[in-house]
């Protein structure tokens, strides 16, 4: 019963692939049936997530029978993580298709864009819900296939033909990783199955596999979660994929780009063991994650920014699986889609809400006292709680990483209020959001912890050289953080404005990588838009 309930929660992305096929034979401005059947369809996958999670919740894994060979084909599995990432991924479904099927009104080809989008939405659903490693190679090459047609919505736009073809050259290249990881891993374990994999993986070091087939296949596995979630230096079509609409954006940013954090968790139990590919994830998704975070800061345009913030909270997740705390990843991730949805969804009225507001801020006053000492309280409100949540502070230096960091984020709410003139009213209220947010950060990542436990590794070891690359992305994070709290006190030289120009520009990596693709010589497109 329980394996046939697997199969069945494909009905959520089959009944999308209906949609898209409506969508093919309707023309016109105003699609009414492809509307009606994919709002349909869009609730639909949200009962049939909630179904899923109960029953995962009450039966823990649920696999379905392979159709195929060697535990290669078609096989559904139905885990904590599968079934979280299909509730959220349907819960964004409703949103972005509601919002897509007014956005776009009136334009003749509306129902061929609906099409599309729910398309690559059943990929993505097919992708988490794959119980064996070639289905999954197939949702994942499927799935950038179908975006690739909505990056390519407006063919008339140089610039969207332009990141089209930058991401299409770096997810073909992430493809053929995948593609490698999944031979290598076959060869290794004899099968496709995930689960036979994991629980082989648990027991490779004991049987002492090292070096070879498995090592390569998960280093091949973080490069391809690498390319997926656009991190340096291939990072610069994220920034420029603006040309499309916004609910293709809202889905990019929200749910695709996810796929590079959730095959780090997926694959957790043949990541982990493998130095060379955890190092990598520490080193590329630490530096992303502080190089498109200080870039972002000097961008005028709000969805450049956005992109930028996408590129650094994906290589903040990547280097969270690396240092082996995939809870917190998973927390992060779900977090960050709900956040950049509405982010793109309501960046049109960004402007005029910051006008409405009028909002003045107290003058900073520069105090290096007052900084250290909002450092210290944000230092004292995490070992506090700590402690009340049994964490301990010593044992285990990985999470005293992660700790140092949510030390670092909130300074940055409660040293601006210090640091000003703004009274204690201002400070408390400071303070208080920072309680929040740490609070809700230790609640969150232990319910998080519970959920993935029995399908993640636990916190395991990490290298010498891991721990001092580790500490050296702490540092990192801080020397920045602690810039952009004294920034707004300091005056404006010529050599930092020279600076920030350079910074708004990514220090040109994506001009190379518009070299290295053969971007600058592709045409400027006709005018004409194609039926």
């Amino acid at each position: 019963m329980t394996s046939a309930l697997a199969f069945l929660v494909l009905a959520a992305p089959l009944a999308f692939l209906l949609v898209a096929a409506v969508a093919s034979t309707q023309r016109g401005a105003r699609p009414a049936q492809t509307q009606l059947i994919g709002a349909i369809a869009s609730w639909f996958g949200v009962a049939v997530a909630a179904v899923a999670g109960v029953a995962t919740f009450t039966n823990g894994l649920i696999e379905s029978p392979t159709i195929g060979i060697d535990g290669l084909g078609i096989s559904v599995r139905l885990d904590a993580l599968s079934t979280v990432m299909l509730g959220m991924i349907a819960l964004l479904a409703v949103v972005i298709f509601r919002y897509s099927c007014t956005y776009l009104d009136g334009d003749d080809r509306h129902g061929r864009f609906l099409g599309w989008l729910v398309a690559t939405i059943a990929s993505v659903e097919v992708l988490v819900l794959s119980g064996n490693i070639a289905l999954l190679v197939v949702a994942w090459v499927t799935t950038s296939l179908a975006l690739h047609q909505l990056l390519l919505f407006y063919r008339d736009r140089r610039r969207a033909v332009v990141a089209a073809r930058k991401k299409f050259v770096a997810a073909r290249i992430g493809d053929l990783f995948l593609v490698a990881a999944a031979a290598l891993l076959f060869h290794r374990f004899g099968t496709g199955n995930l689960e036979t994999m994991f629980d082989a993986a648990r027991t490779a070091p004991q049987n002492g596999w090292g070096v070879g087939s498995l090592e390569a296949g998960a280093l091949c596995l973080a490069v391809a979660a690498l390319l997926k979630s656009a991190q340096f230096p291939t990072h610069g079509w994220l920034v420029e994929v603006m040309e499309t609409p916004t609910p293709v954006s809202a889905l990019l940013h929200a749910g695709i780009l996810n796929a590079g954090p959730f095959l780090a968790i997926r694959m957790a139990f043949v990541l982990d063991g493998a130095r060379l590919a955890t190092t990598m994830l520490i080193v590329v998704g630490g530096f992303t994650a502080v190089f498109a975070s200080v870039v972002l800061l000097t961008q005028p345009s709000v969805k450049v920014a956005l992109g930028y913030s996408s590129a650094a909270h994906m290589g903040f997740m990547l280097l969270v699986c690396g240092m082996g705390v995939y809870p917190a990843a998973l927390l992060h991730l779900v977090a960050h889609s709900f956040y950049k949805a509405h982010a793109f969804l309501s960046s049109g009225s960004v402007i005029d809400e910051v006008r409405a507001a009028k909002v003045t801020t107290p003058k900073r006053l520069g105090s290096p006292v007052r900084v250290a000492g909002s450092v210290a309280v944000a230092l004292g409100m995490y070992v506090v709680l700590a402690l009340v949540w049994g964490v301990s502070l010593t044992d285990e230096p990985v999470l005293l990483a992660i700790g140092a960091i949510l030390v670092l984020g909130t300074t940055q709410i409660v040293a601006p209020a210090m640091d000003s003139t703004g009274g204690l009213a201002g400070t408390l209220r400071a303070g208080m959001l920072a309680l929040a947010v740490t609070t809700a950060f230790f609640t969150l990542e232990a319910g998080a912890h519970r959920i993935l436990e029995s399908i993640t590794p636990t916190d395991g070891p990490r290298s010498a050289l891991q721990l001092a690359l580790i500490g050296l992305v702490v540092v990192t994070f801080g020397a920045v953080i602690l810039l952009q709290v004294l920034e707004p006190t300091r005056t404006m030289s010529q050599r930092r404005r020279a600076l920030a120009i350079h910074f708004r520009n990514g220090f040109y990596a994506n001009a190379l990588f518009d070299r290295a693709v053969g971007a600058l010589r592709i045409p400027a497109p006709s005018t004409e838009r194609p039926s």
